[in-house]
């Protein structure tokens, strides 16, 4: 089994891949924070997929569903905007 670590930026490595196509619609996303505990991946939208109607669509059709068949089919991606990760 993979330590949290590495799990953790296979999470990200997935974001990462999957952020150009959130660009090219003027948005963007962060990686908050992983809980290994929950399976939870925390993320903030940016851009213009912060406040898109679509956004939760985008979240659970796009990006989880990528975090799923890249890393763990037992994650949930959580759109943490009102995080400040400053």
């Amino acid at each position: 089994m993979t330590n949290n670590t590495d799990f953790e930026k296979a999470v990200i490595d997935a974001i990462n891949a999957i952020r150009p196509a959130l660009q090219n619609d003027g948005g963007d996303i962060e990686f908050v924070k992983y809980d290994p505990e929950a399976k939870n991946v925390h993320v903030k939208l940016v851009g213009a997929c912060a406040g898109c109607p679509m956004s939760q669509l985008t979240l659970t059709n796009g990006v989880q569903r990528y975090i799923r068949e890249s890393v763990d089919k037992e994650i949930t991606v959580i759109n943490d905007d009102q995080i400040s990760i400053f």
